[in-house]
């Protein structure tokens, strides 16, 4: 059972970081031309390249299920990155 609990664990780290990744996008006030645009940027950073790690971590033993939504929250980090880079 213990692989289970690590799966689901891995899972649902994975799922919050996503969230706290998409809630960090939404809430941030990246202006190219303003003053706090690198540290905006920074921290938006940091909290994708943490949430991409538990996804990749949740992926080594993810359910079927599990690993579509999995592949779901990347593409949704990689529209915001591609949004972030232009």
């Amino acid at each position: 059972m213990p692989y289970h609990k690590n799966k689901q664990q891995s899972f649902q780290a994975a799922e919050q970081g996503h969230k706290q990744a998409l809630d960090a996008y939404a809430q941030s006030n990246i202006v190219k031309h303003d003053a706090s645009y690198g540290h905006e940027l920074k921290l938006l950073k940091e909290e994708i390249n943490e949430t991409y790690q538990q996804i990749n971590n949740a992926l080594e033993n993810a359910s079927e299920t599990q690993r579509q939504r999995l592949t779901q929250f990347q593409q949704d980090l990689e529209g915001i990155v591609n949004e972030i880079n232009q």
